[in-house]
């Protein structure tokens, strides 16, 4: 069966919704332009950690229209029930040779910005075709997925940060492979796991899903964004049958250890407490040790919080552990990494209960799959784009929403940008025409122009703006 490729083919025409073709016969008579903004309205954190534009400019809005797309989206359209505007696309492809004309301004990718002000804005550079800037809502609204995952890791950051700091002697050494990325299965789509994989390698550097590395060094110029260590799954270990669990785990040894080495053994596929006590902890145990290496015990299953605990104080009664200069039990020869049901609550529950026992956060790392790059959406920080002003004969207009049934999805008012003031540090969006150079730095930059990226930042500046 052959299949038709054209129609997997990447128009920007029609990565839209169906109803905005129909906008550009809605707006006032004499418009000419239109400026619109991308904002968190609020949501689950109070903040949001800005990433993932530079990857949509680049892969998405950088596509030149041509007259077949054209050709395309105007066939579908019609048969779609929609009104399109061939006489405006036609324009861009012949005066602009197929650039979109918009200038598009953003805070930087990696600032830390409190919910409720803009984090870009949006308007269309030629009059022709005005109605340009809000029919690309769709594509680049989607910033929310890899802005959403980089401000659920990082404030998963701030959470491991704290308890190391407590309970650790080396909490900078230790905190970028605290929270390590089990997502790729879990995800919509290949794309989906690059993306929000690669929003996650902002804050940490340990991830098992491949496609973040790829497009972390196609998209923003990172050679390798992160790391993983050799470990086993359940099909590894039960493929030597239940009576052969001791010499899948000998073989792991033996594969991996020596010096230095870390590898990472699923140690649940039939008793985890016989597994840790009686193989790991004695039939391997000498071997373990002699290995000079660190074996990474995964407990897979019960209560995160419990198992966690307990596999903790197993270890440390077969393999021993030391004190810290912080008076924390560091485990000998082994660690945990905990990687099923694992969320920000149940890590702060975990992190509290090691701290509670004696234990520092240095032995513990966690797993997180469909948590980290799938169960967000757009309402976790209520993202939204919204117009805010409209050029008319007379000049600019404000465009806004204040719907009484819903305060909250108030929208702003005229020409906006994002500043800081110099004294304070408070960011706030407000009119550029109200803007007090003196008091406040502007916070956004020219990032695109007519077809034009005009920023492109590597993952490495990215990492040390969230982190300053």
């Amino acid at each position: 069966m052959q299949t038709n490729e054209s129609v997997l083919s990447y128009n920007p025409i029609l990565d839209t919704d169906s109803y905005k073709s129909s906008h550009f016969l809605q707006y006032p008579p004499g418009a000419s332009g239109l400026f619109a903004y991308i904002e968190s309205r609020g949501g689950t954190y109070d903040r949001t950690l800005f990433f993932g534009l530079q990857y949509i400019l680049s892969r998405y809005l950088s596509t030149r229209v041509t007259h077949a797309m054209v050709d395309e989206a105007k066939d579908l359209f019609l048969a779609h029930g929609e009104p399109f505007n061939e006489v405006g696309w036609r324009h861009i492809v012949d005066v602009h040779g197929g650039r979109l004309p918009l200038e598009i301004r953003a805070v930087p990718e990696g600032s830390i910005v409190p919910t409720g002000n803009a984090l870009v804005t949006v308007r269309s550079t030629d009059p022709a075709v005005f109605w340009l800037a809000p029919y690309m809502e769709t594509m680049l609204l989607r910033v929310w997925y890899p802005l959403t995952v980089a401000t659920q890791s990082w404030s998963i950051k701030r959470v491991i940060r704290l308890f190391l700091d407590e309970t650790s002697d080396d909490p900078a050494g230790q905190l970028l492979f605290k929270l390590h990325d089990f997502g790729a299965r879990g995800v919509s789509s290949e794309e989906s796991a690059g993306i929000g994989g690669m929003a996650h390698l902002v804050n940490f550097r340990g991830t098992d899903t491949v496609s973040a590395l790829r497009y972390a060094q196609a998209y923003y110029d990172e050679p390798m964004a992160g790391f993983s260590i050799p470990a086993s799954e359940h099909s590894t270990i039960t493929s030597w049958g239940r009576e052969g669990e001791l010499n899948a785990y000998r073989n792991m040894l033996r594969q991996f250890g020596g010096p230095g080495k870390l590898f990472a053994c699923v140690a649940d596929s039939y008793d985890l407490f016989h597994a840790v006590d009686n193989l790991f902890g004695g039939a391997l145990k000498e071997e373990i040790v002699a290995a000079n290496g660190m074996v990474v015990i995964r407990p897979d299953s019960g209560d995160p919080v419990e198992m966690a605990l307990a596999t903790a104080k197993r270890l440390a009664e077969k393999f021993g552990a030391s004190r810290n200069a912080k008076g924390c039990l560091v485990l000998n020869r082994t660690r945990i990494i905990y990687g099923d049901g694992i969320h920000e609550a149940s890590i702060r529950s975990i992190l509290r209960e090691f701290k509670n026992h004696g234990f520092s956060a240095d032995n513990i790392a966690f797993g997180m799959g469909g948590a980290l790059l799938q169960q967000v959406n757009r309402d976790t920080q209520r993202m939204a784009m919204k117009t805010s002003a409209v050029l008319l004969p007379d000049g600019w207009r404000d465009v806004y929403k204040a719907p009484v049934t819903d305060p909250g999805k108030a929208s702003k008012k005229g020409l906006l940008s994002t500043f800081r003031n110099r004294a304070t540090g408070e960011i706030r969006t407000f009119r550029l025409s109200e803007a007090d150079p003196v008091a406040w730095e502007d916070q956004m930059r020219d990032t695109w122009r007519d077809g034009e990226l005009l920023v492109r930042e590597s993952l490495a500046e990215i990492r040390a703006r969230s982190e300053a």
